[in-house]
């Protein structure tokens, strides 16, 4: 099977919750926890320039909320993450490919393309 990046959201799924988030990131942005939804995604959309990023590379990649990655791996597999994180795998194995302390260092979509690129 073929290796995926898995990008995990520190948020949970559903329109309430990212309606939510979508309000935290305009009005107390400073405060909220998912750094990579903050990069990857304005208040409602995703960024043009991680979009055609993501677009275009050839790595296939997966995008779960938190709960959506504990519903599918974790609780089968035990897996203890924080997030958000970016994870590399095939299958049920699992490595980190970008940290969460990684993640939350990361300024811009820009510096974020950059790093996946040089671990590609």
């Amino acid at each position: 099977m073929q290796e995926k990046l898995i990008f995990v959201y520190n948020a949970d799924s559903g329109l309430g919750n990212i309606l939510i988030d979508g309000a935290h990131k305009i009005f107390s942005p400073s405060t909220y926890e998912c750094k990579l939804c903050e990069i990857t995604y304005g208040a409602f959309t995703e960024n043009r320039i991680w979009k055609k990023f993501r677009e275009a590379s050839s790595m296939t990649m997966e995008f779960l909320y938190k709960d959506e990655f504990k519903n599918l791996y974790a609780s089968k597999f035990g897996y203890k993450f924080d997030f958000p994180i970016v994870l590399v795998g095939a299958d049920t194995t699992f490595d980190v490919f970008v940290s969460t302390d990684e993640l939350n260092a990361v300024e811009n979509v820009e510096e974020l393309i950059n790093l996946i690129k040089s671990r590609i």
